[in-house]
């Protein structure tokens, strides 16, 4: 899939005639796993990276130390601050922080479905196009590492799993992707997987 196919496909999910935008999360493969009732605003940003040979997306991978998540794959992001106007400002700003990505570096396409995790948070997912060459700074104490995932790997079917373990005394089901030695799993999988959805929906 050539960039400007990506950006034409994504845009026309976007008009009018699409069906209403609802929240998805870790309770659709999880009925009655609603978690907190009060829900934390956060944003992430999905970078697609434009490389000669395919489009990629950009993943981080959190260090081992974080009291949440740590070790995960995730998306840059975090929580939407007061002084944030908007998910893409907070999506933007989370992934200058964390990787140093140049705001300016970044097209904004849109949104993907609202993700609600288990754990409380009510993430906004902003699909971008960055357009190298950037060069990233990561934040040591946050991300660990910096990778790409080729999008034709991660809109396969045939690399779509679904995997179960014991969380907080029940046994919870979660997407889950993986490549080579990544291993992307929970609301970054379910995230990926609302994107394959719009990429295929018809």
């Amino acid at each position: 899939m050539t960039l400007e196919q990506f950006v034409a496909r994504f845009r026309q999910t976007m008009t009018a005639g699409r069906k209403p935008c609802v929240r998805r999360g870790d309770a659709d493969l999880n009925p009655g796993m609603e978690g907190p009732s009060r829900l934390t605003p956060a944003a992430v940003l999905v970078p697609v990276v434009r490389r000669p040979a395919e489009l990629t997306i950009l993943l981080t991978r959190r260090t081992d130390h974080l009291a949440d998540h740590a070790g995960q794959i995730s998306f840059p992001g975090g929580r939407i601050e007061v002084n944030d106007p908007t998910p893409e400002s907070a999506a933007l700003r989370e992934a200058q922080e964390e990787i140093g990505l140049p705001p300016e570096r970044v097209r904004l396409l849109g949104r993907l479905e609202p993700y609600v995790t288990r754990t409380g948070f009510d993430v906004v997912p902003v699909v971008g196009v960055v357009e190298p060459p950037v060069e990233l700074t990561l934040d040591p104490f946050e991300v660990a590492e910096a990778f790409e995932v080729p999008l034709s790997f991660l809109l396969d079917p045939a690399n779509h799993q679904r995997h179960e373990r014991a969380i907080a005394d029940r046994v919870c089901q979660f997407h889950a992707m993986t490549h080579g030695d990544y291993y992307i799993w929970g609301a970054t999988a379910g995230m990926l997987m609302n994107l394959y959805e719009r990429m295929v929906e018809r």
